[in-house]
């Protein structure tokens, strides 16, 4: 696995002055948005507003930090209050955002459809990680410490701390799971390329 610290990433100004987004990982690498199959990144939002459009993009939003937000999605209301709650919804939809306490950090997921897809869990305790020979799992600690280990050793593992990730690219059916072990929460990510090739992160 390889791990991606939290302190190395670039802040991003937003082009409407509300909040920054630093890229955690995405396929191909480099991709600007016309162009990556998926796409996360972590978002520091300040204020309320609308969400730029992203025709053919499936978009699935968690909060990890603040009070939560309402989502407005072509007119429909979505209120998500608190941390933890993975919402999906699609990239063309109008779609605007009030917060609810201050404040949020939001971990945001965008595949493009026909090319990714995407599931989100949110892992507390331990969970065993073996994704698929065409899938690359990808885990961002959100709250507290996580470890990463062999599933077979007693060893504590590799620590990650808060908003830390590792990318466990696609490695074929005979590779040994991880574990994934928080005391607090972590998010797993798995991401499969529906067309075949290895949907990488580098």
């Amino acid at each position: 696995m390889r791990i991606l610290r939290a302190d190395g990433r670039a802040a991003v100004p937003w082009s409407n002055g509300g909040g920054l987004t630093r890229e955690v990982a995405a396929h191909p690498p480099g991709a600007g948005w016309d162009a990556f199959a998926w796409r996360v990144s972590l978002a520091d939002v300040t204020r309320d507003g609308p969400y730029s459009p992203l025709p053919g993009v499936r978009r699935i939003l968690t909060v990890v930090d603040g009070a939560g937000l309402e989502l407005t999605v072509d007119g429909a209301v979505h209120r998500l209050p608190g941390r933890f709650r993975p919402f999906a919804f699609p990239g063309a939809a109008v779609t605007g955002s009030r917060l609810l306490g201050g404040p949020v950090v939001n971990l945001n997921v965008m595949c493009r459809e026909g090319r990714a897809t995407a599931a989100v869990t949110v892992v507390r305790g331990s969970r065993e990680m073996a994704p698929g020979p065409r899938t690359t799992a990808l885990v961002v600690a959100v709250a507290g410490d996580t470890w990463l280990g062999a599933a077979a050793a007693g060893e504590p593992g590799v620590r990650l701390g808060r908003f830390d990730a590792a990318v466990r690219e696609p490695p074929g059916d005979a590779a040994a799971p991880v574990v994934v072990r928080t005391d607090g929460a972590a998010v797993l990510i798995e991401l499969s390329d529906v067309n075949g090739a290895a949907a990488t992160g580098r």
